[in-house]
């Protein structure tokens, strides 16, 4: 198995020095495409094969970016349109012959990949680095994927002063989530919410080199040194040291991942593909602001991030809590038509939340708190902490657990569902069997309500029909009823005026000849 392992590497190693020394090889021209099904090509490779730019997996489709063909972790670093809709596996990326580099996918317009270059596109190249590069006809470099970093930074590649990396939604849907790195222009490396100011309330990581210089950039070099230089070449500060590996049997990457943490990954040229966090710019996986969603809190369970809703709150998206929580109760009115509260107050205790409240209470008690915001009908909750008291309206957010801090969220909570029973919050139980069990009994009081009623309507109708009946046969003048049904014997002159004297013959049985007799004659001789 070493040896296999060993003659993978020499083969690996010398197809990349072979393919570095013959670069051209490697040039996407005019008129080349890809498409995302295995019957075609779908995706052109950095002359390594450790890069590649083309179609990935994306939702129930495929996106456009480029990612790391060289492991078996196909890691998405580079993103085009990635708000975009995943595209079908008919599409197709096409350099076309007058320099467009285009997403087709037929009904939809095309798109451009390349929306900014200075001149038209005469050839392209994925480079060793991961850096995606479109050419002009005088093979100058007029665009390059490294000057726009979606989640990601490369060796080599450095994100500068105003620039931004976003997260993702999740591993596998490379859309924009909720958390952002920005090097700000003060020379700070700030880690914040999607869709907030770049102040310090809002941060939940910084580096803290705010006035060392001007036009700080971070930059990672190829032995994990990730560093941060300011305009007169000077380092600021070191995040890491480098020098982890041996820089040709491995690449180093920065990504924000979805869960908020900027992280230093390590990848291993080998079968195995491994990958190592070298280095994270937290440990506190609850420190991301914002990773539970609206009306949600994190709480640190055993070193892992768990997300739960307020009291009286379910989540909007089950098993998705960057969605958030809402009410699990009706909340039209504060009061009912008799006018008492319909509203109680629960608490989530040791929670600390963005503090927008409209109203300040002077109050020295928690039960002082609770009833100020329980007799106002536009408080919808409390924040108390050490007898200050401050009226809340919904949603909160940025929400975790604190035991060290006595913060109380006092939380107003319907008394009265909306629905007959109420969904149970996310820090409760879920008892699927209850919802079942109920639903069997409703089911099977319907069967035999319904088996009941077709009883009591068959019966009343072979009642009626037999009623009718009588009634029927009772008033009609041409039927006479015998009276007398008791069994009668007949003499011979009888039975020989009632045959006309045996005059016909119609069988014989086991006590003798049968002959036909007359109804009429009969019934005259027994008075019918």
């Amino acid at each position: 198995m070493v040896a296999i392992s060993f003659i993978f590497l020499v083969c690996f190693f010398s197809f990349h020095f072979h393919a570095v020394a013959q670069p051209w090889n490697s040039t996407i021209r005019l008129g080349s495409s890809l498409t995302p099904t295995t019957t075609g090509k779908s995706a052109w490779l950095s002359p390594s094969g450790l890069y590649g730019f083309g179609f990935y997996p994306q939702s129930k489709g495929y996106g456009v970016g480029v990612f790391l063909a060289g492991v078996p972790q196909r890691t998405v670093v580079w993103t085009a349109n990635r708000d975009a809709p995943p595209v079908p596996s008919t599409a197709s990326l096409v350099l076309t012959t007058d320099g467009r580099l285009i997403l087709q996918s037929l009904p939809r317009r095309d798109v451009y990949i390349v929306t900014n270059a200075s001149q038209k596109i005469a050839a392209a190249s994925v480079l060793d680095t991961g850096n995606f590069v479109v050419f002009n006809s005088g093979e100058d470099i007029i665009w390059q994927s490294f000057q726009y970093p979606t989640t990601s930074i490369l060796q080599g590649q450095r994100l500068s002063e105003g620039m931004e990396l976003f997260s993702s939604v999740s591993e596998t849907d490379q859309s924009t989530g909720i958390f952002r790195l920005k090097m700000q222009h003060d020379g700070n490396l700030v880690q914040y919410p999607v869709d907030t100011p770049d102040t310090a309330p809002y941060s939940y990581w910084s580096s803290f080199t705010d006035g060392k210089g001007d036009n700080v950039s971070l930059n990672l070099d190829n032995d994990g040194h990730l560093y941060m230089l300011n305009s007169t070449g000077f380092n600021i500060k070191d995040l890491t040291t480098g020098g982890y590996d041996d820089t040709n049997r491995t690449i180093y990457l920065i990504k924000i991942d979805s869960d908020g943490i900027f992280r230093l990954y390590s990848y291993r040229f080998d079968r195995n593909g491994n990958r190592s966090v070298i280095w994270s710019s937290t440990s506190d996986k609850c420190a991301p602001k914002g990773l539970c969603g609206l009306n949600g809190y994190c709480v640190d369970v055993d070193r892992e991030a768990n997300c739960r809703c307020l009291p009286g709150f379910a989540p909007v998206i089950e098993g998705n809590f960057t969605a958030g929580c809402e009410r699990s109760f009706s909340s039209d009115s504060c009061k009912n038509d008799d006018g008492k509260i319909q509203y109680t107050i629960q608490a989530a205790e040791n929670t600390v939340w963005e503090d927008t409240g409209y109203s300040e209470v002077t109050s020295t008690t928690r039960e002082e708190c609770e009833t100020a915001c329980y007799e106002d009908c536009n408080c919808e909750a409390a924040m108390f902490n050490d007898g200050n008291c401050t009226k809340q309206r919904l949603p909160l957010r940025y929400g975790r657990r604190n035991l060290s801090n006595s913060n109380i969220a006092l939380i107003k909570v319907g008394i009265y569902s909306s629905i007959n029973e109420p969904r149970k919050h996310a820090d409760e139980p879920k008892d699927g069997n209850g919802k079942v069990h109920t639903d069997i009994l409703i089911i099977g009081l319907s069967l035999i309500g319904f088996a009941i009623m077709v009883l009591v309507i068959s019966g009343a109708l072979i009642l009626w029909s037999r009623v009718f009946r009588y009634k029927r046969f009772s008033t009609d003048s041409s039927i006479r009823l015998c009276e007398n049904v008791a069994p009668i014997s007949f003499s011979f002159a009888e039975i020989e005026a009632m045959t006309d004297n045996f005059h016909e013959e119609i069988g014989k049985g086991t006590f003798g000849t049968v002959f036909k007799g007359t109804d009429t004659a009969m019934m005259e001789l027994i008075g019918c």
